[in-house]
């Protein structure tokens, strides 16, 4: 068999994303044959190579095995195969025989749209910033958004250390009597809390937060909670994408 990057194996497998096992490999939390490797590009034979995640042996998975899962995330759920405060994870939510990852996150205090998958190429492809995959969130914020709002979160905001990328933006509510609206939002980076932050920014505070697309692919059809597997032509077209 071909050989691979330590990196990528270990996200094919279902381990941690490509950037996560980049990581753990300088870390030193990686053998391979035995021997602690911490070269990012080192390569390996999945067929005749043992590799060791934190002392356990990684079984190569068949290509067959490869799922693709949406969840509409409930709110107090967090995007982690493992919460060191013991909080619920969206795993409590999704019980399939697959070793799955959540491609990206959510905060706690967000619901909506995740996918959940083992094919760490995948993961790569959705999350990386420069194949640029939307996502759209409904965000209800306290006080009334303006045009000159809108045209600010669409150019980029101060946040932080940095400017936020450019934004699609359109008010869907406004209700002067309790004083809050309600804009879409949809950015492709996606960096920490980006969405809050930008809302911050313009001097909204957020009060909801919804995700209610990854690229075209929604979650209005799924209860909170609810999970459905990707059609293979949703999964083409989330690969395929790729506005540079």
């Amino acid at each position: 068999m071909e050989e691979v990057r330590l990196q990528k194996f270990l996200a094919n497998q279902g381990v941690c994303s490509r950037r996560k096992a980049e990581e753990y490999i300088t870390n030193g939390a990686v053998k391979v044959n035995g021997k602690v490797v911490t070269e990012l590009g080192t390569k390996i034979n999945p067929e005749t190579d043992e590799i060791i995640f934190k002392g356990k042996k990684i079984e190569k998975q068949s290509n067959a095995s490869k799922v693709y899962i949406l969840l509409n995330k409930p709110i107090g759920y967090v995007t982690t195969t493992k919460d060191q405060f013991d909080r619920d994870t969206v795993l409590d939510l999704v019980k399939v025989k697959e070793k799955i990852l959540p491609v990206g996150r959510l905060d706690m205090y967000t619901s909506g749209a995740i996918i959940l998958t083992n094919d760490g190429d995948f993961i790569y492809r959705v999350t990386h910033p420069k194949y640029e995959i939307e996502k759209t969130y409904n965000a209800t914020v306290k006080g009334i958004v303006t045009n000159e709002d809108i045209s600010k979160l669409e150019n980029g905001v101060k946040i932080e250390d940095y400017i936020s990328g450019k934004a699609k933006v359109r008010i869907l509510k406004i209700d002067k009597e309790k004083d809050i609206s309600r804009i879409e939002i949809t950015i492709h980076e996606g960096k920490n809390r980006e969405v809050r932050k930008m809302c911050n920014a313009i001097g909204k505070k957020v009060l909801a937060l919804h995700r209610s697309k990854i690229e075209n692919i929604g979650v209005k059809d799924l209860k909170l909670g609810e999970w459905r597997y990707l059609t293979q032509k949703e999964v083409d077209a989330l690969i395929q994408t790729n506005r540079k």
